[in-house]
């Protein structure tokens, strides 16, 4: 059985052959460790690095347009990013729609060439989709991160945007309807690609509760949400959603959008709140915890805490998957750590 197989019997509660696992090192590493001690780490670990061919050192990696430090970037939605570490996405200080009195002089970017955050050449990304098909790896397409709700706070403000909703502002409505008819025309590109996952990713928690009441979110964004799905959930497609922060209370809202694998984060949420309400009923993508125990905790603490998530939340069955996003300040022997508990209890109910 190969990856994607394994990962679709995963998703699907097919009893797949091990957990699908998926570490993630963010750009911002490769300046604040040693490079050659995370070549070795991953050249040690073929099950999260399978295709990992070591670069010439020193490595440099291409950052995001988003995420060059000093280099302030206007994307296309004519949002101001700037940022002050290279790797780390920057945040928007200058909204374009600061003000409504510009709104019937602002335009949407063209879906056409660009995904929101940068040129797009969607010939080119139709045959990298063909290729990696040919080689019978997985296929996913999806929204730029932000798409809808992140995309409203980056063009007013999110303050100005929950006062918006407050004051049932009737130019928001038009606004929306802007960002959706963009987010659609990706969809059905990918769509036409025939991906075997779409991805809607987008921010909607913070440390305790949503950063949008669970009525607006029902009124101005869900709407969006289960129309963007529809043309996927339609044609058989796989809905994967990710948010990070506390998202509990808008979960059964997600839920009846047709999602099938929820990317979540672990502690914040609760593993016994994941366990109790989303265990068996849809295919948990597990986000790691990075703000206690793999920064703060001894390698123990952190094999303890992939064993527990493993047992807790997974099944013989399946429908558990578990990703890992490495960011600096985590010590070098908790990142071996985590790499060596996620590649041992991938085979846990094997």
């Amino acid at each position: 059985m190969n990856a994607r197989d394994n990962t679709l019997r995963a998703i699907r509660f097919e009893r797949p052959e091990y957990i699908p696992m998926h570490f993630s090192i963010n750009d911002a590493c490769w300046n604040a460790y040693p490079q050659e001690e995370l070549f070795e780490l991953m050249e040690s670990h073929p099950l999260l690095f399978p295709d990992f061919v070591r670069p010439n050192l020193p490595y440099v990696p291409q950052y995001l347009n988003v995420a060059r430090k000093d280099q302030p970037y206007v994307d296309d939605w004519g949002c101001l990013w700037e940022t002050t570490v290279d790797g780390i996405t920057g945040t928007v200080t200058k909204h374009p729609l600061a003000d409504w009195e510009n709104f019937s002089e602002y335009s949407i970017p063209d879906p056409h060439t660009c995904m929101g955050v940068g040129k797009m050449d969607w010939d080119v990304e139709a045959e990298k989709m063909k290729e990696r098909k040919q080689k019978g790896l997985f296929t996913q397409g999806g929204l730029r991160h932000g798409h809808t709700f992140l995309q409203l706070c980056d063009i007013r403000g999110y303050e100005d945007l929950i006062y918006d909703m407050e004051d049932e502002e009737p130019r928001l409505w038009q606004l929306i309807d802007k960002i959706e008819e963009f987010n659609t025309y990706i969809i059905g590109q990918y769509l036409k690609m025939e991906v075997d996952m779409m991805t809607y990713a987008e921010d909607l928690g913070m440390q305790y509760g949503p950063m949008l009441s669970p009525d607006n979110f029902r009124k101005y964004i869900l709407p969006s949400y289960r129309r963007m799905i529809k043309p996927a959930r339609d044609k058989g497609t796989i809905i994967h959603m990710h948010s990070d922060g506390d998202i509990r209370t808008l979960i059964s809202s997600l839920m009846e959008g047709g999602v099938e694998v929820f990317n979540l984060q672990d502690l914040v949420n609760g593993i016994d709140w994941i366990e109790e309400n989303l265990k068996g009923k849809v295919c948990i993508d597990l986000d790691i915890d990075r703000q206690k125990i793999t920064p703060f905790g001894t390698p123990a603490d952190v094999d303890h805490l992939i064993l527990e998530e493993v047992r807790r939340l997974g099944s013989r069955e399946g429908g558990l998957m578990l990703i890992y996003g490495l960011y600096p300040g985590i010590p070098l022997q908790n990142v071996k750590a985590l790499m060596d508990a996620m590649e041992k209890y991938a085979f846990y109910f094997c």
